[in-house]
């Protein structure tokens, strides 16, 4: 009996609430938990879900990439038996069409969290980068990298593509750009006119070889030639990548002195978790995009202001420690050269010490060294990605 008018006090209250167009506390609080749940960052994931009512009835508007979230929520009002509409619009938008797919045509494409060139530079990503594209704002379009990351990208910066097409393209043969920059030409003559610039990692479609040079296609149809002592085929090269301490600190100290760029990921410039992120990449291996994230991979290294423990290639993450009022916040990350050394990019990519009796000791480094992980034991696990495995540049391996 007690049970019962529990239960018919719970339900007034919801007509009550409902009467007066006010969404039940129960029902953000299932929106909350399935956000935490499936979507806990919105940085590569999306769980916008708006609860409001119109014409006394209770909508579910926004929007969720993933359909597994929208169906939990559901699910979980529905056994509450709270009554509603779900009008949440699963992604990507049906307004694109067939048309959910992209590839970077630029040597480096910007990524803003705003659908306008003012807009903050989340991130980058370099040529022959497959995307996943979720709507589009005008002559925007919010797309994800295959690092999860989701931003915005104008129209200029990619090619869109419908599944057959991005099918087509990733299955067809390809090359990976090796030197630091270089250009693409005209003609199969470095005298000829420039079609574009390029960069290490920069991947485009082969095409035809012609003796010393080798024509190449873009992700947008254009073509031109690139030296063909320039070119790897991707395929030879991500199957021949050897991620160890000695190539990930050789391929760093290749950075040396380029401009810190924040939300940069390419050789034109890094932030601290770009350049780690750049790097790794360059040698087969993806990592997450921010240092936040970054520090969630890897094997955990226990460490002191001994730094005893640390080993050559150890990412060092720097930031506030965990106190008992404040989590702990990472804002920065540094590649351990050893002895005492990092490289990162703040400024420019550079060489500092973390031991006081060294020349280049930066103390503001020690004083906010939080932890260190280690990527070279957790190769394939642990968040350390080979790029073979990653599944859209996967395709390009069959």
């Amino acid at each position: 009996m007690k049970y019962l008018v529990q239960l018919s006090f719970c339900l007034s209250l919801l007509l009550l609430m409902q009467c007066k167009n006010e969404v039940p506390p129960e029902v953000n609080k299932s929106i909350a938990k399935i956000k935490q749940t499936y979507a806990p960052d919105k940085r590569v994931a999306c769980f916008s879900v708006d609860p409001h009512y119109e014409n006394g009835k209770l909508l579910l508007s926004g929007a969720s990439n993933i359909q597994e979230a929208v169906d939990a929520l559901v699910t979980d009002l529905s056994h509450q038996g709270i009554k509603f509409e779900n009008q949440i619009n699963i992604l990507p938008d049906k307004a694109l069409g067939s048309n959910h797919y992209g590839v970077v045509r630029l040597s480096v494409a910007n990524i803003r969290s705003d659908a306008k060139h003012s807009g903050e530079l989340a991130t980058q990503a370099m040529m022959g980068t497959p995307l996943k594209v979720y709507k589009q704002e005008d002559n925007w379009y919010w797309v994800q990298t295959p690092d999860g990351y989701i931003s915005w990208l104008d129209e200029g910066g990619f090619q869109l593509m419908n599944e057959h097409d991005f099918q087509r393209w990733m299955a067809a043969s390809k090359g990976v750009y090796l030197p630091d920059f270089g250009f693409a030409y005209q003609e199969a003559d470095v005298n000829s006119p420039i079609t574009t610039d390029l960069l290490a990692g920069n991947i485009f479609k082969l095409n035809n070889k012609e003796e010393d040079f080798t024509e190449v296609e873009f992700p947008d149809g254009r073509t031109a030639f690139v030296p063909s002592n320039e070119i790897m085929e991707f395929q030879s090269w991500v199957t021949s990548r050897d991620p160890n301490v000695s190539t990930i600190i050789q391929t760093a100290k290749r950075f040396m002195g380029r401009p810190y760029l924040w939300g940069g990921t390419s050789g034109k410039g890094v932030d601290c978790s770009g350049f780690t992120k750049t790097v790794f990449f360059l040698n087969g291996i993806q990592l997450p995009r921010d240092a936040s994230q970054q520090v969630h991979v890897g094997k955990e290294v226990e460490t002191d202001t001994t730094l005893v423990n640390l080993a050559a290639g150890d990412l060092l993450f720097f930031g506030r420690k965990a106190t008992a009022e404040k989590k702990e916040k990472i804002t920065h990350v540094a590649l351990y050269l050893g002895n005492g050394q990092i490289i990162h990019s703040a400024g420019i990519v550079k060489i500092e010490s973390l031991r006081r009796r060294d020349v280049n000791f930066a103390e503001d480094r020690l004083k906010t060294f939080v932890r260190a992980k280690r990527p070279f034991n957790s190769i394939g696990k642990n968040g350390i990605t080979k790029l073979m495995d990653v599944p859209f540049y996967s395709i390009a391996n069959h």
